[in-house]
């Protein structure tokens, strides 16, 4: 059951009811502390899955969260969208400047946004608040299959699971090519579904003019 202060601000934001994936996410576990993985279209409503679970954690003080994105200029936007609708709630905290650091002030924040990079400085520099996490939420986890950054990925979700034995894991993305493969190496429940809120339809573009293909 979600706490009483999160149906409020869901409530303020018109949110009266849960989309198809926030409704299959609940019934696999999400409040549970079960592991997840989220794989639907943009615009589907992931981000508030995995808010359901980091906002309950901390509201009914099971834990801390740690909301991973891939760049910082998302983790600023994340940090402006979550302050403005939870900050009356809990302390939320963005974390994306000197990787050289333990950032022992974050010990007093319940929810803190970073990038993979960050997060794998902060256990490198053994945080000894990291013992607080209970739920890490992984933003466009598809990125482990990217060249760049999806070493420090890998290596950080699994460092992750080996320290915190009782983490509950999300990941969230609309393009992943093998789930069902990522949700096994999560030991996660993977959560599919193609609603959209406005149909994706397909034509092609020639000489001003588009030509829809017809629907089935």
């Amino acid at each position: 059951m979600l706490p009483i202060d999160l149906y409020s601000v869901l409530e303020g934001y018109g949110i009266n009811e849960l989309r198809p994936a926030q409704r299959k996410a609940i019934q696999a576990g999400l409040l549970e502390g079960k592991n997840l993985l989220v794989c639907t279209p943009t615009a589907s409503g992931k981000t508030l899955i995995a808010e359901l679970a980091a906002v309950s954690s901390i509201i009914n003080r099971q834990g801390k969260c740690i909301y991973i994105v891939p760049l910082k200029s998302l983790a600023t936007e994340k940090h402006r969208e979550f302050s403005k609708k939870y900050g009356k709630l809990f302390k939320i905290a963005l974390s994306i400047g000197d990787i050289d650091s333990a950032d022992p002030y974050l010990k007093n924040y319940d929810m803190i946004i970073a990038t993979s990079e960050k997060v794998d400085s902060l256990i490198r520099h053994r945080a000894d608040w990291l013992r607080d996490i209970k739920v890490v939420v992984v933003d466009e986890i598809h990125l482990l299959n990217d060249p760049g950054r999806g070493p420090t990925l890998e290596i950080l979700l699994t460092i992750i699971r080996k320290l915190l034995k009782n983490v509950q894991i999300i990941g969230l993305s609309a393009t992943i090519g093998n789930p069902k493969e990522l949700a096994e190496w999560l030991d996660a429940e993977l959560v599919m579904d193609d609603w959209r809120p406005v149909e994706l339809r397909k034509g092609i573009y020639f000489d001003g003019k588009i030509e829809f293909k017809q629907s089935k």
